[in-house]
């Protein structure tokens, strides 16, 4: 946006222009403590707090203008000032001009497991070919996207966007707004059961983005989207796809594209990383790019990051989500390494799964037992079922507080431990622990959990927060 004049920003928005400012803003925020000078703040409301009522605060720190609803706007001076009755509505149209002003290519990733990492081997993917911009963390939601958009400099020839859901219809708005060309399905899987009912509505939610795209690509064989695939250009991943991996040698995958071989070097083992890996290919390929080489890729803290403790031990922290379909692929994973001590799983409730959350419990345990794991700790109500079904060495805990003082004195050097649960349990207590009791004197001290983030007092527009994703 930093070549739009005020006027362009306002008309773009649908917004009334009551107060110039010279030149544009540079992009957009809706958290004063996230703000840079030359930012446009969005006060929106919330529904605890009018985000409105910090604009004044915002134009003092420096913003190069606000967009507010009516009755904040009385009195605004230092900057620019945009009226919209609804100012979420205006952000949002904001970043649709600004994503037809980029001219473009845009992939929406969504699914139920793996959106976040395929998301960011995209981007690796596309990197060393195009200048190429994503959404950071988990800006997928209504408000997230738009300001991810919005953040994409001049220049971006690829913007790559994960799009959350929680529910119908909300897929169908993030790619109202960002016009996708191409859209990829990770995985079809029993998510938000409660709000989508079953794995066809899992599927028609997100199958929401294809009525957006002239391309999509999709798990080979997921019959659940094939009613949605009409009319358009497929591009299939895995067996019997269109995009195969013919063998992995770690680092190096030499995969198969449309009958193109790619040879691609890796810095990861993990078998749903290498499935990642094929939808990312296929996505880069529709935007046409020819991947190859060393792929530079990091997927960030809680999501299967491995850590070598002084005491070797091994941590492997996924922690940040679960589901049934992410769970059976950590344990997938875990069944790989070849510990000198044992296989540990440290495993906590999965939420948010319906009226089948303890059958699916039950059989976490069961592939928890029959695919190597040595000792089982079960954290939480729901994961009590999983320690009824592992048999063996298995211990059920309340919490994480009490998940981490366990687990620090049940493991020995050479095991390996995988953490992993839904983020409402805060798993990460776990790591935290080990890392503390393997390194006297430094990090959490074993039990405590990292608090959740809470905003300072004033300090945000309510919708601020996207440290929650949606599936």
């Amino acid at each position: 946006m930093i070549s739009w004049s005020a006027a362009e920003v306002a008309a773009a928005a649908g917004a009334e222009l009551v107060t110039a400012a010279d030149g544009g803003p540079a992009r957009a925020a809706i958290d004063t403590r996230a703000l840079e000078p030359g930012d446009l703040f969005a006060g929106l409301r919330g529904e605890h707090v009018d985000g409105g009522r910090f604009a004044a605060a915002a134009l003092s720190a420096g913003a190069w203008g606000v967009l507010v609803a009516p009755e904040h706007a009385e009195g605004l001076s230092g900057g620019a000032v945009l009226v919209a009755d609804d100012p979420l509505a205006a952000l949002q149209r904001l970043a649709t001009a600004w994503r037809r002003a980029l001219d473009a290519a845009v992939i929406g990733v969504t699914g139920s497991v793996g959106k976040t990492s395929t998301k960011q081997l995209i981007a690796a993917l596309l990197a060393p070919h195009r200048r190429v911009a994503a959404n950071p963390a988990n800006f997928n939601t209504e408000i997230g996207l738009p300001l991810a958009v919005l953040a994409a400099p001049e220049g971006t020839e690829v913007l790559v966007l994960e799009m959350g859901m929680r529910g119908f219809g909300q897929i169908d708005e993030l790619a109202r707004i960002a016009e996708p060309d191409v859209g990829v399905i990770t995985t079809i899987g029993p998510v938000h059961l409660e709000l989508v009912g079953d794995l066809a509505g899992v599927a028609r939610a997100k199958g929401e983005l294809l009525a957006h795209v002239p391309v999509a690509v999709v798990p080979a064989g997921e019959a659940a989207l094939e009613p949605y695939l009409a009319g358009l250009d497929v591009v299939r991943f895995g067996p019997a796809g269109d995009v195969v991996l013919e063998e992995f040698t770690p680092p190096l995958a030499r995969i198969r594209a449309r009958e193109l071989a790619v040879m691609l070097e890796v810095p990861f083992t993990a078998r749903h990383q290498l499935v990642n890996l094929l939808a990312a290919v296929g996505a880069v390929q529709a935007v046409g790019v020819e991947p190859s080489g060393r792929v530079d890729v990091s997927f960030g803290p809680l999501r299967g990051e491995t850590i070598a403790l002084p005491s070797g031990v091994l941590v492997i922290n996924d922690c940040y989500n679960a589901n049934p379909l992410s769970m059976r692929a950590a344990l997938d994973d875990l069944a790989t390494h070849e510990p000198h001590g044992r296989r540990v799983a440290v495993l906590g409730d999965m939420l948010e799964l319906g009226p089948s959350e303890v059958a699916d419990h039950r059989a976490v345990g069961e592939y928890a037992a029959s695919h190597g794991v040595d000792v089982l700790v079960a954290v939480g109500p729901l994961s009590a079922s999983m320690a009824e079904t592992f048999g063996g060495a298995a211990h059920a805990v309340a919490d994480a507080t009490a998940a981490a003082a366990l687990t620090a004195e049940l493991v020995r050097p050479g095991d390996v431990v995988l953490v992993k649960a839904s983020r409402g349990v805060r798993l990460e207590a776990v790591a935290e622990a080990l890392a503390a009791a393997a390194s006297p004197g430094a990090g959490a001290p074993p039990g405590a959990s990292s608090p959740a983030a809470s905003p300072g007092a004033g300090a945000s527009s309510p919708a601020g927060s996207e440290a929650s994703a949606r599936g």
